[in-house]
């Protein structure tokens, strides 16, 4: 598995809010208001992710005062902060469309209550990407002393 390409999340981000801007515009009547609950959710998953990368980063090193992580239980974590990065840039590039597409009508209450939850939660969706990334960094094996003389690359879980 390789880790997660910022110009792939970028362009992921970037379709998926075209797409939701075209949306919005034809059918944002038919929608019912946005609810906010969205963006506590996302930061609480980026805090347990980062909480999770900070365990891994520390048992991979070999801290004083903790254990030795299993292989494969590192390699589900570095594939779940991929999944988490992929998930949080599809969210981010929706709430961004749908921001968009509400930046001319904040003159009338409903749609700017929508604008700003959809603003807030693309950015808790941002904040989930980077915990992502975090997370997936955490699972990299470091490098060997014999390959940095060799000049090897860093080898991945």
């Amino acid at each position: 598995m390789r880790p997660s390409k910022p110009g792939f999340l970028l362009a992921l981000v970037a379709v998926v809010a075209v797409i939701t801007w075209a949306v919005v515009r034809t059918a944002y009547l038919s929608l019912p208001p946005l609810p906010w609950t969205a963006v506590p959710t996302l930061l609480l998953l980026a805090l347990g992710e980062v909480v999770a990368g900070v365990n891994v980063l520390r048992r991979i090193r070999h801290k004083p005062g903790t254990r030795r992580v299993e292989p494969l239980a590192v390699a589900r974590m570095a594939a779940f902060g991929k999944a988490s990065a992929h998930a949080a840039a599809v969210l981010a590039g929706v709430f961004a469309g749908f921001a968009l597409s509400l930046g001319g009508a904040l003159d009338k209450p409903t749609p700017r209550h929508d604008f700003f939850v959809s603003g807030g939660t693309g950015l808790a969706a941002l904040v989930l990407v980077g915990a992502a990334f975090f997370l997936e960094y955490a699972c990299r094996v470091p490098k060997d002393p014999e390959d940095e003389e060799h000049g090897q690359g860093v080898s991945r879980a």
